[in-house]
């Protein structure tokens, strides 16, 4: 609230300023960001960060004890009502490590940790009641988050210190996840084995709620029922629900029950510095979850997580629908992504819409796949004008890039190594388009470089709902096989290398308008440049120069005739 302070005499006016800087708002330096809204395709408003009063209060002045042992969830809840009574600030955890169960953030009020913080949450899992919430883009009852503030503006998580969510008293384990030796020493631990020994639970309520459903969102009858299995209804470590001007600004986000962090439904959003980290077996273990959020920047982050790492969504099936509030205007710029399912990821709830998002500068080091779009039918909603460059990926098992329009909720890699991905060269039929249909469209990708151990890339649409207007540009994949491309239209390919080990270097199945442009492939031991698959493909519009041996270089099958070719 401002104050409106009148001179009342050459006397007073020292005194009345000191009163005014003592309760104005504080606006320290912040480092000059101006270079995160340069070179936008789309007209970006400026993120509102979070400001807070000048004033600070220390937990250890409450009491807080700093052993790792003794319970401090009291000492925060009265830091922060302190705090919001009088009009917010700072409240400061300093070095050592402090257990707390669930915290609480209000309005005005900047959690910050100093160098050498650890806050770990308690492993006791009934401090944590079932709340109503979300999750996977669903209303659902889960256990409190650790970390949690809904309708609620001006907050932020600051600092570097450690935030931990001890999600291994949580999470189960896959045994495919583990050397032997882990796996021996887990079961020795205690816990619940299902799944014919092949899956770990740390608690027999969670084993039974896997008994019950292996859905990670069971549909029961009452409340009672729900209790019963409370165990298995994990929370996400952070959620923000509703909230105005968040700022995330340098802690260690770690070891999350669920997903990380779930931003849901939050407007002016900063994510920055942040290192986001889970055990790469970690079930659910997200890295960044967006959903439903608008006006956001994420740029100088590092992550190294259990699942996807920085990922956008919008709600699931009817309920996204109903909801209707896409993930827009978003700025994503400089993160590294040492491990997870995908480095930048859309999907695979995103029923309300996914739309306006810039991702440029990133680095993916291992990744299941690097930039990865997801859906399925039922979703409904329409992912469009996405801009992604300058992207540099190594070690990708499977494509550095992948849209799946048939995603089934499980990982690109199988636990014995497989793909999870259906078959890419089988007719599949087209079902009715309707409210349920996802459409991808209006995506566009350039400069990028990766290797990798499977596909150089594949753009998989849906045959009722093809993947519209999408263009690669300046690219440079290295992988085994080569680049396919599924129920597609309007797709233009410019400059596009792929360094193949067998098979064509692209491959075009019942797809439409294709423009082929500057294409090298490798050449060696007599591999095909292209293989043009099934009757419906047509429109493919070629450059003479790209190939030196036509007949020898592109092959026709499945009912695909050269009356699809458009030579220029």
């Amino acid at each position: 609230m401002t104050t409106i302070l009148k001179r009342t005499g050459s006397l007073l006016l020292p005194v009345l300023l000191l009163l005014a800087t003592a309760c104005s708002r504080s606006k320290a330096p912040v480092a000059n960001n101006d270079w995160v809204y340069d070179n936008l395709e789309f007209e970006m408003p400026r993120v509102q960060e979070p400001v807070f009063p000048n004033r600070s209060l220390n937990i250890s002045d409450l009491g807080a004890v700093a052993d790792g042992q003794t319970l401090n969830t009291k000492v925060f809840a009265q830091g922060i009502e302190q705090l919001a009574a009088q009009g917010g600030g700072k409240l400061v955890v300093p070095a050592g490590i402090y257990l707390s169960g669930p915290i609480v953030l209000k309005s005005n009020i900047n959690l910050h940790l100093e160098e050498g913080a650890l806050l770990r949450f308690s492993d006791n899992l009934d401090l944590y009641p079932l709340v109503e919430s979300y999750f996977e883009g669903k209303a659902a009852w889960r256990c409190q988050s650790p970390l949690s503030a809904v309708g609620q503006e001006n907050i932020a998580i600051t600092g570097p210190g450690v935030i931990d969510g001890n999600g291994q008293a949580w999470r189960p384990v896959k045994q495919g996840k583990m050397t032997a030796n882990q796996w021996r020493d887990l079961v020795n631990s205690g816990g619940v084995l299902v799944d014919k020994d092949r899956m770990w639970f740390p608690t027999e309520k969670a084993a039974e709620g896997w008994r019950q459903s292996s859905s990670n969102l069971p549909q029961l009858d009452s409340f009672e029922e729900y209790k019963a299995i409370k165990d298995y209804l994990r929370p996400v470590m952070v959620s923000l629900i509703d909230c105005d001007k968040v700022l995330l600004d340098g802690p260690t986000f770690q070891n999350s029950p669920a997903w990380n962090i779930h931003p849901l439904m939050c407007r002016d959003l900063t994510v920055r510095n942040l290192t986001v980290r889970n055990p790469w077996y970690s079930q659910n273990g997200d890295g960044l979850d967006v959903e439903s959020c608008k006006n956001v920047v994420i740029y100088n982050n590092n992550f190294d997580v259990g699942d996807d790492a920085i990922c956008f969504k919008s709600g699931k099936d009817k309920q996204g629908r109903e909801r209707g509030i896409p993930t827009e205007n978003v700025v994503v710029k400089n993160n590294v992504v040492y491990h997870g399912h995908g480095g930048f990821v859309i999907g695979s709830e995103m029923s309300g819409g996914v739309r306006n998002v810039h991702v440029s500068d990133c680095t993916f080091m291992g990744t299941n796949i690097g930039i990865r779009f997801k859906s399925n039918r039922g979703r409904g909603g329409v992912v469009e004008n996405i801009y992604i460059s300058n992207i540099n990926m190594i070690d990708i098992p499977t494509e550095p890039i992948r849209f799946n329009m048939f995603y089934g909720g499980k990982a690109p890699l199988l636990d014995d190594g497989s793909s999870s991905l259906p078959p890419v060269d089988k007719e599949t039929k087209a079902h009715e388009v309707s409210e349920e249909t996802p459409s991808f469209r209006n995506i566009h990708v350039k400069n990028i470089v990766a290797n990798g151990f499977g596909n150089a890339a594949l753009f998989m649409g849906l045959p009722e709902m093809k993947l519209e207007n999408v263009t690669l540009e300046n690219a440079r994949l290295t992988a085994p096989k080569g680049f396919s491309i599924v129920d597609a239209h309007n797709i233009r390919l410019i400059n596009v290398e792929v360094i193949q080990e067998e098979g064509p270097a692209f491959t075009l199945f019942n797809s439409s308008n294709i423009d082929l442009e500057q294409l090298r492939f490798n050449e060696k031991d007599g591999l095909e440049g292209l293989a043009i698959s099934g009757a419906a493909t047509r429109g493919i519009r070629l450059l003479r120069a790209d190939f030196g041996a036509p007949d020898q270089q592109i092959r026709m099958v499945n009912g695909a005739s050269a009356v699809a070719l458009d030579w220029e």
